[in-house]
């Protein structure tokens, strides 16, 4: 648990951006926003790992309704991979299984790296949130199960070496970054690339900076908001704004607005859907496309007068 204050004042509907720190769960961050923000209602787009850092998006109040939309945003990593040293859960958390070393030269290295840019098949980490039959892989194993997960297909738009590799008692340790679909697991790219070169590889450390349209450098920590929450409302991005970064926009009229209230279903065209339907500075639906027609998925309430 996070020892925060209560927010002073109820926080509106939007978006923030936290910093989560390491040693902490994604759900002890949404649990510290709940008491900043004054609401229950607070969810987040996508887990890190405890021992992870970095950008993790909530929603507060109707911006939960959008999470759905950003969870399977494309994301940006900076890692440290170790190569020739196997861990249980795959980063330096776990307990070291083997370590069979590594050989390869630097060049070798990025080649390996690049030949595992584009779409490649993954296994995920045993000690992921990945589900089996209703259970997190992690705890089961965790409680000694044997895992077995299927392979899935990702994006690796970019898995580049980012510093010089250094090498001790024959373990290879450099900094990458990485850009990649909703769903990849660094610590499996850590370990292909190990098996790419002949050995096995982990993370040391991971640090997520972007997810879809939400960056690094407008994350608070809780330290922060904790004291701005003593003297005014949790600070969040508006819900038009978040919603312009996460999907294609259509400005609409005042009867269009009427009618999506009701339900119903209005002549407009869109770039991409699902698309954010907006009537000046009110976020009114998310659209959904039928036929030559969009209606309604999401509904947001009316801004009280």
């Amino acid at each position: 648990m996070i020892d925060v204050p209560r927010g002073m004042f109820p926080a509106e509907s939007g978006i923030i951006v936290i910093d989560k720190p390491a040693a902490v769960t994604s759900h002890d961050v949404v649990a510290a926003v709940r008491r900043l923000a004054q609401t229950k209602k607070v969810g987040h787009a996508g887990t890190l790992d405890p021992a992870a850092t970095g950008v993790l998006v909530l929603g507060i109040g109707a911006g939960t309704k959008l999470l759905t939309y950003l969870s399977g945003a494309d994301k940006d990593y900076e890692s440290t991979f170790r190569l020739g040293q196997e861990t249980a859960t795959e980063d330096a958390e776990g307990e070291i299984l083997s370590t069979p070393g590594i050989e390869a030269s630097d060049e070798e290295i990025d080649a390996a790296l690049v030949s595992l840019t584009g779409q490649i098949s993954q296994v995920p980490s045993a000690y992921s949130a990945k589900k089996i039959d209703g259970r997190r892989a992690c705890d089961l194993a965790r409680a000694g199960e044997t895992v077995e997960l299927k392979a899935v297909d990702v994006t690796i738009d970019r898995l580049v070496r980012t510093s010089p590799i250094v090498r001790t008692d024959g373990l290879a340790d450099f900094d990458v970054a990485v850009t990649c679909s909703s769903g990849t697991y660094i610590r499996a790219l850590a370990r292909q690339t190990g098996q790419a070169l002949g050995s096995i590889g982990h993370i040391t450390a991971l640090r997520r900076t972007r997810v879809g349209g939400f960056h690094e450098a407008e994350a608070r920590s809780l330290d922060e908001l904790a004291d701005v929450v003593l003297s005014e409302p949790l600070p969040v991005i508006p819900m038009v704004e978040a919603a312009r970064r996460a999907m294609a926009t259509v400005d609409i009229t005042a009867e269009q607005e009427q009618a999506l209230r009701f339900g119903q279903f209005i002549d407009i065209e869109a770039s991409a859907y699902p698309v954010a339907l907006i009537r000046g500075d009110v976020l009114v639906a998310i659209g959904r496309r039928r036929g030559n027609q969009v209606g309604p998925a999401v509904v947001f309430a009316a801004p009280s007068a």
